[in-house]
């Protein structure tokens, strides 16, 4: 398995026929009824060019988070779970060499998500709000298989709820029907494998998986 989030991209052309080709075997992907649940757009170019430049003056500005339409984890995170959120964050910015005291260099690095990490090509992924709990899991299955036919391409990606706070700049660009909430964005394009950045732990398959036996 070679999906994992890359958190640095060259600015490598990907082409439209690649992505048409993921997208179109990752409709496939499985979905309770078959409701499909998923509505995506796709920047790249100008449009996406534009996008960034919007979110980087809101970040200079230091301008308030759009307010959040979903949260992205429980405002309290109870065992094991606030450890390996702790364990990411010690490893992802330790890689950059960023020390925990230091919140403005934290900051910055975090900047970086609205620049989608430097990748030519993003995806924007947004579902109906009247989709309930087992639709919003159908999302996450049909991410998962488009990262999994990019990597097949040859390509990474890193999803991104982060742009769900720049929802507003977002719909500036795209003008989705009021209808649709955004639930994440996927950074897309080839690594840069000059950037650091470690790849997260995983938990002991004991710690997640039970197996019932005889």
């Amino acid at each position: 398995m070679s999906r994992r989030a890359v958190r640095g991209f060259t600015n490598q052309h990907v082409p439209r026929e690649v992505l048409e080709r993921v997208l179109s075997a990752a409709a496939w992907a499985p979905s309770g009824s078959n409701l499909q649940p998923w509505h995506v757009y796709v920047l790249t170019g100008g449009p996406l060019a534009e996008l960034k430049k919007r979110a980087r003056v809101r970040v200079a500005a230091r301008d308030p988070w759009d307010e959040r339409e979903y949260e992205m984890y429980p405002p309290t995170l109870k065992s094991p779970y606030r450890e390996r959120r702790s364990a990411f964050g010690e490893q992802h910015y330790g890689s950059l060499g960023i020390a925990r005291e230091d919140v403005e260099a934290r900051q910055r690095a975090a900047a970086a998500n609205w620049d989608c990490y430097g990748a030519p090509a993003a995806l924007f992924c947004y579902i109906d709000r009247d989709m309930g709990l087992p639709q919003w899991a159908d999302v996450g299955m049909y991410l998962q298989t488009v990262m999994l036919l990019l990597r097949a391409e040859g390509l990474h990606s890193c999803t991104q709820m982060a742009w769900s706070v720049y929802r507003k700049t977002v719909a500036e660009i795209l003008s989705p029907p009021e209808e649709l909430i955004l639930f994440c964005g996927m950074s897309i394009g080839f690594e840069d494998v000059t950037v650091s950045d470690a790849r997260a732990a995983r938990a002991p398959l004991d710690e997640t998986v039970t197996f019932v036996e005889r």
